[in-house]
């Protein structure tokens, strides 16, 4: 009964939804550009663009040199390059973390190394619109 209204809705929108989880082991070694729309998990070391809609997982002994945009992103590895998360960046206490971070949130345990410009997307919206209505209610005072 519920399982005919479900199917239905995934295919007005196009295709099923499936969300697959991508692995680059441990002692494997992958330079090149990925794009998916799965999430991925880095045991082993990128060197590259990693492009996704779905979430990066840095394993302990995983390593990424290049450039990354995801919805979301834990790592527990080392990352270097520019990172851009749409929604939630975890970063765990043995994480190193080097380069350029864009984020919409953050969460970093005790004991993370975090060396990186860090911008909040959400945070400078917010800016602005407090500073336009300042602007508007000097103008009509």
């Amino acid at each position: 009964m519920f399982k005919n209204k479900d199917k239905k809705q995934e295919m007005q929108k196009g295709k099923p939804r499936t969300m697959e989880r991508n692995v680059i082991a441990k002692n494997s070694t992958f330079v090149g550009d990925i794009t998916s729309d799965g999430d991925f998990r880095i045991d082993g070391v990128l060197e590259g663009i990693l492009k996704t809609k779905g979430r990066v997982i840095i394993g302990v002994e995983g390593l990424i040199k290049g450039n990354v945009e995801c919805a979301n992103a834990d790592i527990e590895g080392a990352f270097s390059g520019q990172l851009s998360v749409a929604n939630t960046l975890t970063i765990k206490a043995t994480a190193n973390i080097s380069g350029d971070v864009v984020i919409g949130k953050l969460s970093i345990e005790p004991g993370a190394t975090f060396n990186a410009t860090c911008a909040m997307k959400g945070a400078l919206k917010e800016l602005n619109k407090a500073h336009e209505t300042k602007k508007y209610a000097e103008k009509t005072a």
